[in-house]
């Protein structure tokens, strides 16, 4: 189970991992990240990070593979989750009309509320 939900904002439209690599958000060594295919190249940054493994036109998955990424994938969806409580608050499924000042705080405060939810069963 996830510990706890941290963020990273930006200005503009970036990429998830690109994002990753400008917050330089502190992760312990001993942290397992798990992550999809997005994230290409994270074993420089954290070495014990758990990504999927992509074929390639010349070099197809085989079925330990397929059996592999699944393992990866169902250990993931906790994570998807999440991403899908914090979308039903619209904040990031819609464009956000409010001051983008106040962005990294509302959203902040969203997190905080799921991170309640999951911790005493709370409903948001």
């Amino acid at each position: 189970m996830i510990d706890n939900i941290c963020t990273a904002v930006s200005v503009s439209n970036i990429h998830d991992f690109k994002l990753f690599k400008q917050s330089r958000l502190p992760i312990k060594k001993e942290t397992n990240v798990k992550v999809d295919t997005g994230y290409l190249g994270i074993n420089f940054l954290h070495s014990n990070s758990d990504i999927p493994k992509k074929k390639t036109k010349l070099h197809p998955l085989t079925k330990e593979d397929k059996l592999a990424n699944k393992m990866k994938a169902s250990a993931r969806i906790t994570v998807e989750h999440v991403n899908a409580k914090i979308k039903t608050f619209k904040i990031l499924g819609e464009k956000y009309r409010n001051r983008r000042k106040r962005f990294g705080l509302r959203f902040n405060l969203i997190c905080a509320l799921i991170n309640s939810d999951r911790r005493f069963g709370v409903k948001c």
